[in-house]
């Protein structure tokens, strides 16, 4: 990647496309986007996020200026969308995705894509509870988590390409997962935790709750306020492992409950402390 000579297409400018076409208009690339909202190319435009930019989602000659491709859309719309406009992409391109699946997903693409272009999965562990381009900031990146996603379709030189981005863009972790192995990890880490958080929200409606509440309950709930059309989407892609989260995640609530039930103390006390020990090696690794 050399920020003097690619022009880099962000395909859908929402949160996390924003802020890719901030951090790499910081580093110097010419940047370029397709949205459907022409509020969204207009700003996007008159903040000098991106150089051109087009409503039209299938933009033939936007999309045959791009060096580099980072489709920032909801999953089922990023395969639809690569599989439509192939034939505009430069012979040799790399594209990459920010999804938050990635078996549902990548062998739809990689298997019907021309033998000259090349997608490489890859997931920006990181985000905010508010949408839209308005809301977009590259310093959500910031010694965050980045995981790309490999297949034997790939080649190592797509590998880097998507490394590098994340590497610009001022990720503090970038790792390598196998798809199957980024979706049981996302499973548990990502779409568990929404799960949890909705349903706290959910499990009482009583109406003074937000009088008494406190640090604990706010910090647990943050992710609560939910995009229903993406996350519903990355939960049926994922659903396999996050049903399996789901009944592993109830039966420890359910051994605590049985602690509590059998008047067992030590068997609680246990708990907590290594619950503890464990959340002290996010500290020590953050």
């Amino acid at each position: 990647m050399n920020p003097q000579t690619d022009t880099l297409l962000i395909v859908g400018l929402g949160l996390i496309g924003g802020s890719y076409a901030q951090g790499l208009r910081a580093e110097g690339f010419r940047v370029i986007g397709l949205d459907r909202d022409s509020d969204t190319i207009a700003y996007a435009l008159e903040t000098g996020m991106i150089q051109a930019g087009s409503t039209d989602p299938g933009d033939p000659a936007l999309i045959a200026e791009a060096d580099g491709i980072i489709c920032g859309l909801y999953p089922n719309a990023m395969v639809e969308w690569m599989l439509a406009n192939q034939a505009y992409f430069r012979p040799g391109i790399f594209l990459t995705d920010v999804s938050g699946v990635k078996r549902a997903v990548l062998e739809r693409v990689q298997s019907a894509l021309r033998p000259d272009v090349e997608l490489i999965g890859s997931h920006p562990m990181a985000g905010r509870e508010v949408s839209g381009i308005w809301n977009s900031d590259p310093s959500i990146f910031r010694g965050a988590n980045f995981i790309v996603t490999p297949t034997e379709r790939n080649t190592e030189a797509g590998i880097s390409f998507a490394e590098e981005l994340g590497r610009r863009l001022g990720f503090g972790r970038i790792s390598r997962l196998s798809p199957a192995e980024h979706d049981e990890m996302i499973g548990y880490l990502s779409q568990l935790t929404h799960a949890i958080a909705v349903s706290l929200m959910n499990a009482n409606d009583h109406p003074h709750l937000v009088e008494y509440t406190g640090d604990s309950f706010r910090d647990l709930t943050r992710i609560a306020k939910i995009n229903e059309e993406l996350w519903s989407e990355l939960f049926f892609a994922n659903r396999d492992i996050l049903i399996s989260e789901i009944d592993r995640f109830s039966a420890a609530l359910g051994e605590i409950r049985q602690n509590l039930s059998d008047g067992d103390e030590e068997g609680l006390k246990e708990r907590f402390r290594l619950s503890t020990a464990r959340r002290r090696m996010f500290d020590t690794n953050s």
